[in-house]
């Protein structure tokens, strides 16, 4: 069973940035493809990042320019650099894989931005 592990999360104000760190417990370059979702309350859950074993990388429109999504194949981690954070960006954000069939979640990590 894969294990994902997301940290870094934390309040701070708008304007600042944070790094959400994944780490997982397979070798991440055997995963397809990796990404980043957030859930705010009362919304459903939303794609933030994702990126291929390939290192292409797809963004939100929402976080286009402000956020970066990356993987250390040698750390077996996936990062995801938020700056010019806004209060809309408040949300508890997950850590996916796709391993072949297989999708694999977080159990997320809180984002919360204050104005």
């Amino acid at each position: 069973q894969v294990q994902l592990v997301e940290s870094g999360g934390g309040l701070v104000q708008a304007g600042e940035s944070l790094r959400l760190s994944c780490t997982a417990s397979e070798r991440i370059f055997r995963f397809n493809a990796m990404g980043w979702y957030r859930q705010a309350p009362g919304k459903q859950r939303e794609l933030v990042a994702s990126i291929t074993s390939g290192d292409s990388t797809n963004y939100a429109d929402s976080v286009k320019g402000r956020f970066t999504i990356s993987r250390d194949t040698a750390k077996n981690a996936m990062y995801l650099q938020m700056s010019s954070l806004t209060p809309g960006d408040t949300a508890v954000y997950y850590c996916n894989a796709r391993l072949g069939v297989r999708i694999y979640w977080g159990q997320g990590t809180q984002v919360t931005v204050s104005s």
